[in-house]
């Protein structure tokens, strides 16, 4: 299901009790992060949190807006992540036979993909209000600080909108946007990320780089940042195929960018590719450490459109789970079909909460010959859904890799250290603080599967330990008349 707009999707999370409307006075400033990130331990994710009175500021503050599963898949219109994952292969076409799952490009020439193409409009309910040049103010907006060492206030949850000078591909990405003035902010951005490639492609032609952060809209719209990195790929392609409609776009006011219609609020600018690059400081991320000071552009803000009545959308980054987990445990599950087309024998995927949904990854495959964990290991280091994984496990198809304590269990009993775990260098997560160089790591995989022979192991391997199905629904049907109690949950193995 599509939503027309951000309030549409509010109104049925309050009828749901999925959104809970602060009244009392808050403040930007640690105090909304504080109570943000409480809620986002609760077990299911808790609820999202509208702050109609923030100090210092007319507009109110939407945090944990798509914190959990449930709302996530309101917000995609499906009953699982596996419906909308089926809808992904209708739109990828291989574009070479080497390397071809680098190329995929979604392309409206699929069979179906034409009604997702986005369409243009003239009028927009995201410009009823537009300030430009010296009218732009951001102190106007409840931008938070969202932790003690963070060096600034900084924008987040806005989809920061490139487009290649050359081609015309459009990109979307999820970037920091620390307030630098009144008109400007800091943009952290890599040199992993589409937004750099732009950049320098807009560099060497000497000119600015037109940017444009859209925020609200259609609640799908954060997964067209969060997704892997589909190269020549039309991010609102992506969006409505996500939300199962058309994104409609209108033209910026004052650069040539093309912005989702239905946004809140929308941000115009530049970053001009000759002005030195400004050092900014540390600020709490989604590993739950503070980042690295570093070089970053300015973004000249040169004119912000938005509705009459706004409501300002933002998230906070932190110790997981946090609303970024439950949006990259979406992308994981939607995005599946990307790696099981590059990758036959895979089965299964986790990156689990212990890895802040990053960091560290969990994979099944169906193992036929020796070595086969070491040549999946080397293609999820070559994939973007799960190149900056630096802790990779892979076990054997019938091992349940959402269950933590299963994989750990095959670790423990299946893996000679000498043997079984390697090292790759690679680039990595930039937002590694670990990695001696930014950007640039030496993962390690962990071949937790049963061993063939050819792989240094001349002993037979034991098999498990598995009772037979016959005695197992006898002991079922049969246990009330034991006296134990209630059925007691089958033990992990």
């Amino acid at each position: 299901m599509a939503y027309e707009n951000l309030s549409d999707f509010l109104n049925e999370l309050q009828d749901d009790g999925e959104l809970v409307r602060v009244s009392a006075e808050v403040d930007p400033v640690l105090e909304i992060t504080e109570i943000a990130d409480r809620i986002s331990k609760r077990p299911r994710g808790g609820p999202a949190l509208f702050f109609e009175n923030v100090k210092g500021s007319t507009l109110p503050v939407l945090v944990n807006l798509l914190g959990s599963h449930k709302r996530l898949l309101r917000a995609l219109g499906a009953k699982s992540f596996a419906d909308v994952a089926e809808r992904i292969p209708e739109l990828l076409k291989p574009q070479s036979a080497e390397g071809w799952l680098d190329k995929l490009k979604l392309v409206p020439t699929a069979a179906g993909a034409s009604k997702f193409v986005p369409r243009a409009v003239r009028t927009a309910a995201c410009q009823q209000v537009v300030k430009l040049g010296r009218d732009v103010d951001l102190t106007e907006f409840p931008v938070l600080k969202n932790w003690p060492g963070d060096a600034a206030r900084s924008i987040s949850f806005g989809q920061v909108l490139t487009r290649h000078p050359a081609t015309g591909v459009r990109h979307a990405g999820n970037f920091h946007l620390p307030v630098h003035d009144t008109n400007s902010c800091l943009i952290h951005w890599h040199r992993q990320q589409e937004a750099w490639h732009d950049f320098v492609e807009f560099k060497k032609l000497g000119i600015q780089m037109p940017i444009a952060v859209s925020f609200g809209g259609d609640p799908a719209f954060p997964l067209m940042a969060f997704a892997p990195r589909l190269p020549e790929s039309d991010p609102f392609l992506l969006a409505g195929l996500l939300r199962g409609a058309p994104c409609d776009l209108v033209k910026c006011r004052s650069i040539d960018m093309e912005v989702p219609a239905n946004a809140e609020i929308v941000l115009e600018g530049y970053v001009d590719p000759t002005e030195p690059w400004q050092m900014d400081g540390a600020y709490g991320g989604p590993t739950g450490y503070y980042s690295v000071p570093r070089l970053c552009p300015v973004y000249h803000i040169t004119a912000v459109t938005q509705r009459a009545n706004p409501i300002y959308p933002t998230t906070v980054f932190g110790i997981p789970p946090t609303e970024c987990y439950w949006i990259n445990k979406a992308c994981e599950r939607i995005f599946l079909p990307l790696v099981k087309a590059a990758i036959p024998e895979f089965v299964d995927y986790n990156f689990p909460q212990a890895g802040g949904g990053r960091q560290m990854l969990f994979v099944s495959i169906r193992k036929t010959y020796p070595q086969q964990a070491r040549k999946v290991l080397n293609a999820l280091w070559g994939l973007w859904p799960t190149l900056m994984a630096k802790i990779v496990v892979i076990v054997d198809e019938h091992v349940d890799v959402q269950d933590e304590h299963q994989v750990w269990f095959r670790v423990a009993s299946n893996v000679h250290p000498g043997r079984d775990v390697v090292f790759n260098s690679v680039p990595t997560d930039a937002a590694d603080h670990a990695a001696p160089v930014e950007g640039v790591g030496q993962p390690m995989g962990i071949d937790a599967t049963a061993k063939f022979p050819e792989e240094a192991h001349p002993r037979p391997w034991p098999g498990d330990l598995v009772m037979p199905g016959e005695i197992k629904d006898l002991v079922t049907n049969r246990w009330a008349q034991y006296g134990l109690g209630r059925l007691p949950t089958e033990p992990a193995t």
